[in-house]
């Protein structure tokens, strides 16, 4: 069996992406040393590392800063009632709330380190059905 277990992000401030993830999700992160951390949610873990244990896995594998091309999609109970949280937490709106024409309403924001996040609600029923809402 192959099962996805985490997704991880590279950082260079790792105490900076905890604390705005913590804030995002509502979610306290667990700790598990001082250049790692992870958050747990019922469906799957952010696991957030220093860019120093990048030579751990092989020298340049990785940098900080340098995704545009993964979104971390984080599926929420009302896109709309957590928006004004939102925006005392985030300063790089890529899009309000907007109906998708798979049956999600989403809004696009990026972390800190440029990081695109997508916080969405299923609104229509088949959607609803995917996420057994």
């Amino acid at each position: 069996m192959t099962a996805l277990a985490a997704t991880r992000i590279f950082t260079d401030d790792v105490d900076a992406l905890i604390t705005f993830y913590e804030r995002i999700t509502g979610l306290t992160a667990n700790r598990l040393h001082p250049l790692f951390g992870e958050i747990t949610t019922p469906r799957g873990t952010l696991a957030i590392a220093s860019t120093d244990t990048v030579p751990l896995l092989g020298p340049g594998c990785a940098h900080a800063g340098a995704n545009r091309s993964v979104c971390l999609d984080f599926l929420v109970d009302d896109v709309d009632a957590l928006l004004p949280a939102l925006r005392e937490v985030v300063s790089d709106f890529v899009s309000e709330p907007t109906d998708l024409p798979w049956g999600n309403r989403s809004v696009l924001f990026r972390d800190p380190d440029g990081n695109l996040v997508n916080f969405f609600t299923p609104t229509t029923p088949a959607a609803r059905q995917r996420f057994g809402r």
